[in-house]
């Protein structure tokens, strides 16, 4: 397997370096995959201070994303974006391994 179980795009790299300059202080942004949601797992983002000894880390342009040993094998080929449109604004996991996702993008079932 890649060290890197998922990419980061442009837009998402810019949107956690902007999010970080704002806070005025280093900061890394948290993916994590937990059970819920309407179609059984769901996503998580936060903003983290403090890596984990076995964090995988991945880095574009600047911009630290963290993920968790356990959220790796439903990550795998995922693609973190951000996403600004008429519905909002919003950070997506695009996910080959999802089988079904809910309305809100933040579900997925595999």
């Amino acid at each position: 397997m890649d060290l890197a179980p998922i990419t980061i795009s442009p837009r998402a790299a810019r949107r956690i370096v902007d999010i970080a300059r704002a806070e005025g202080r280093p900061i890394m942004f948290r993916v994590a995959v937990s059970g819920g949601g309407c179609s059984g797992f769901q996503y998580g983002f936060t903003l983290d201070d403090a890596r984990q000894d076995d964090d995988i880390v991945i880095e574009r342009d600047g911009a630290v994303v963290l993920v968790d040993p356990v959220s790796v094998p439903y990550l795998v080929g995922s693609e973190l974006d951000f996403v600004d449109n008429l519905m909002g604004q919003s950070f997506q996991m695009v996910n080959p391994n999802a089988k079904s996702s809910c309305g809100c993008g933040t579900s997925f079932s595999v």
